[in-house]
């Protein structure tokens, strides 16, 4: 217990310490450049290296509670309010992309030519804190908080630093959002006070509830606020059209911390909140949930063929793969919410990562259209080898994360009648994936350059990617060949605690384990560290 004790104030380091130094480099007129990037490297790695420490002392045996608990008093302990951190099999993966899409979007964020550097890394910062503290939250209103925190500074990186149309893109942005968080958060205070329980602890609802749980149509009226709050957070269609504008106006830092992590926020809230607390109303807006996630998967994945525009096209693609995660989650079971989870994580890398490379297409290029580019692999092959990469990844390719979330999702939906019937139009997104993503590798990096691009081609100014780009592109396909090749280090913590938030679909737990890795069925299901 003493060292659980120890390791829990990790926790709370991992979120003050990303906040503590963007506050230092508010003073930035005082710092050289490179005092500057010490300082960043410290901030916006230390969550990351405390992230992979808590993963090798993470107890599998604690299923059904949580890891490294830490609670702290507020103030506002007359209302059940208390910083009460803590991680378990559903949320130390998301704890861990956060630190690892924070750390590439740092890396290359630092060595960018924006002005006022020193305010946009610290907004960065800012953003990272609040999502390690999402993550880490026991405490739901604290979980609501640290979103809030975290999006804050994205207005303002969008607001300053933006591209042509930023001004229109962020108050749509603003409002979409704002309107979002504030169903999710009626929700969430409709489920404390309804609970009758004094306390926004996440462990104490969820014990009350299952011994006591709320009528069939209080929970139908909460969850309609969780999922609609919720979803309009994660661009669920039709509440999507903020996201491509957002992510397209977006500095590429913002773009890769929010499509990449704070997006996840409202799948999380859902998987491991709404879902689990409210079952019976989870089962009556499941039809809602799977209708307005195909329209994610196939109408928005139409649109995003019609793209021109290079990190349109990849803002669109974020929306629609968001469809997948939905349809996990619509199945109620370990099976799909565990692929849900998988998809999540896999897709945080993978889209950070499409939006930087997308930014160094640009620098070379000098334009994000699609129709004017052509055979820059022949200048920059490794940067071409990279957005293979990722672009493979998207589409599901195996041996990347994102095949695992995909194929166990398909798994979950083909196990019901109910379901079976979803999977032959989901399938259709696969298939439009691969259309647009093949199409813009073909356009940017081979065949004949466009002759409005061919003079900058061979004028000898294009070089390949430079060692700040390599940096946290490596981070970033690193992480998703892990979670490709070896996916159980995420799925077999995730299925302990599934098993526990989701008993009556127990019986379907083997069916991940054996589907995700065959050769170690007969594997240990107790790890010790």
């Amino acid at each position: 217990m003493g060292n659980l004790e120890t390791t829990s104030l990790f926790l709370l380091v991992a979120i003050l310490a990303p906040i503590f130094t963007g506050l230092v480099l508010l003073c930035g007129s005082r710092f050289s450049v490179n005092s500057m990037r010490a300082l960043s490297v410290f901030g916006f790695g230390l969550p990351l290296v405390i992230g992979i420490m808590l993963y090798g002392l993470f107890d599998p045996s604690l299923a059904g509670e949580y890891n490294f608990e830490l609670r702290l008093p507020t103030g506002l302990e007359s209302i059940g309010i208390y910083l009460h951190l803590g991680l378990n099999g559903i949320s130390m993966p998301l704890f861990l992309l956060a630190g690892m899409v924070g750390l590439a979007a740092g890396l290359y964020a630092m060595n960018s030519k924006a002005e006022r550097l020193h305010l946009y890394l610290a907004l960065l910062l800012f953003m990272l804190g609040g999502l390690m503290g999402t993550f880490a939250s026991i405490d739901v209103f604290f979980f609501y908080f640290f979103h809030e925190f975290a999006l804050i500074p994205t207005f303002l990186m969008i607001g300053i630093w933006g591209g042509a149309g930023r001004r229109v893109a962020a108050i749509e942005m603003t409002i979409y959002l704002t309107l979002g968080a504030l169903l999710s958060l009626l929700g969430l205070i409709a489920l404390y006070v309804q609970s009758g329980v004094d306390s926004f602890s996440l462990l104490e609802l969820r014990n009350y509830l299952s011994a006591q749980a709320l009528t069939e149509t209080v929970q139908n009226n909460i969850f309609a606020l969780l999922l609609f709050g919720f979803g309009i957070l994660v661009s669920l269609f039709p509440f999507h059209s903020w996201a491509p504008k957002g992510y397209a106006v977006a500095p590429t830092g913002a773009a890769m911390l929010h499509a990449g992590v704070l997006k996840k926020f409202g799948l999380y809230g859902l998987l491991q909140i709404a879902a689990p607390l409210l079952p019976s109303g989870a089962e009556h807006w499941f039809s809602w949930i799977v209708w307005l996630a195909l329209g994610n998967i196939i109408l928005i994945g139409l649109v995003t063929m019609a793209q021109k525009d290079l990190k349109m096209m990849l803002g669109y693609s974020s929306v629609m793969h968001m469809g997948y995660a939905f349809l996990g989650i619509a199945c109620f079971s370990v099976v799909g919410v565990g692929g849900a989870l998988l998809m999540m994580v896999a897709h945080g890398l993978s889209v950070a990562l499409l939006f930087m490379l997308s930014t160094c297409v640009y620098h070379r290029s000098q334009t994000f259209d699609l129709s004017s580019m052509g055979g820059l692999a022949t200048k920059a092959p490794v940067l071409a080898g990279f957005f293979v990469a990722a672009t493979m990844a998207s589409i599901g390719l195996p041996g990347f994360g994102n095949f695992w979330g995909e194929f166990t999702i398909f798994v979950a939906l083909a196990e019901t009648d109910m379901t079976k019937w979803i999977v032959a139009p989901a399938a259709i997104g696969i298939v439009i994936s691969a259309i647009y993503g093949l199409r813009a590798v073909s356009n940017i990096f081979f065949g004949q350059a466009k002759e409005s691009f061919k003079e900058r081609l061979e004028s000898g100014q294009i070089t390949d990617l430079q060692p700040f780009e390599k940096l946290p592109a490596c981070i970033l396909i690193g992480g998703l060949l892990l979670t490709g090749i070896f996916p159980r280090i995420i799925s077999d913590d995730a299925n302990r605690e599934l098993a526990v938030l989701y008993p009556q679909e127990q019986s379907n737990l083997p069916i991940i384990e054996s589907v995700i890795l065959p050769a170690e069925a007969d594997a240990p299901k107790e790890v010790t560290h």
